[in-house]
């Protein structure tokens, strides 16, 4: 039996079925490299990530490139797989924000779904049939995270192309800093098309905000990504609390925000008082002089 639970063609079977971006030459060539090889990648990306705790950890130097292996399923069926390998070395990446792409500039994936203009039940249908893994692989450590829900979060249209976008999220600790405490990672599926006829898939694409709304750079990003492989639970999939945990962590933005916009309001308004203030002193000066 352990011989039999040991096998790595076993362990390639279950991986390639549970998400079958992992059958790209690329993909087995970095499983490949990794101890225990198909074993590790499955007990590291299954189940859901959970990763709360902020305690020390020195997280390793950045790797060469992180790979990024995503899924998207429609009622549970597979409609586009796809491994992205991204230079993580480069400033371009360590100083911009964490933004991470599936799909190649101006590509559509054709999908076999039909465009409709109800609104309300068609994006109620989308949140409960679409779902996405988006798995994440340090090929230098050889860990690897689903830094994605799996069910959607949130269905919407977008308030200025109204195409449809799908959210997925994580939230996990992030640094010891006030806004950075906490963070999410958000997977977001935009799609576009015309009523009658097929949807077509526009974006898939990954980024990392903290509670003030603001997106986490590729440094901070990998950093926390790396503490998550390595210190992070993996539990079973709950969508009700990852739907609560989105609209808290969305809620606890908007509350930064508004906070935020008033203390800058307020700065306003005392920089204004301090120079009509300065400039009556300046008119009495120069009033008693004459």
């Amino acid at each position: 039996m352990h011989r039999l639970c040991t096998e790595d063609d076993l362990w390639r079977h279950i991986c390639t079925a549970t998400w079958p971006s992992l059958q790209d030459p690329s993909a087995r060539h970095v499983i490949s490299t990794i101890p225990g090889g198909y074993r590790s990648i499955f007990s590291d990306a299954f189940p859901s990530l959970h990763h709360f705790s902020l305690r020390p950890h020195r997280p390793p130097p950045p790797p060469p490139e992180l790979i990024s292996a995503v899924d998207i399923y429609y009622q549970g069926k597979p409609v586009f797989s796809r491994v992205k390998r991204t230079q993580t070395q480069k400033n371009w990446f360590l100083s911009s924000p964490l933004w991470l792409d599936a799909l190649e500039p101006n590509e559509l994936i054709p999908t076999t779904v039909k465009f409709a203009r109800k609104d309300e039940e068609w994006l109620r249908h989308f949140e409960e049939n679409l779902s996405v893994s988006w798995i994440v692989v340090d090929p230098a450590q050889g860990r690897a995270a689903n830094v994605s829900s799996r069910g959607a979060v949130a269905a919407r249209r977008h308030w200025l192309t109204r195409d449809l976008e799908v959210v997925y999220a994580a939230e996990m600790a992030g640094e010891r800093q006030h806004a950075m405490e906490r963070v999410q990672c958000v997977v977001k599926v935009t799609c576009c098309g015309k009523v009658g006829g097929e949807l077509h898939v526009r974006e898939v694409n990954l980024v990392m905000e903290d509670t003030e709304g603001r997106h986490v750079t590729g440094k901070e990003g990998l950093a926390i990504l790396q503490r998550a492989m390595e210190c992070g639970e993996r539990k079973r999939i709950d969508h009700v609390r990852d739907k609560e945990r989105f609209e808290n962590f969305t809620c606890l933005m908007k509350e930064k925000r508004e906070c935020k916009r008033k203390r800058e309001k307020a700065k306003d308004v005392a920089s204004t008082l301090l120079a009509f203030l300065a400039l009556l002193f300046f008119c009495f000066i120069a009033g008693s002089k004459t």
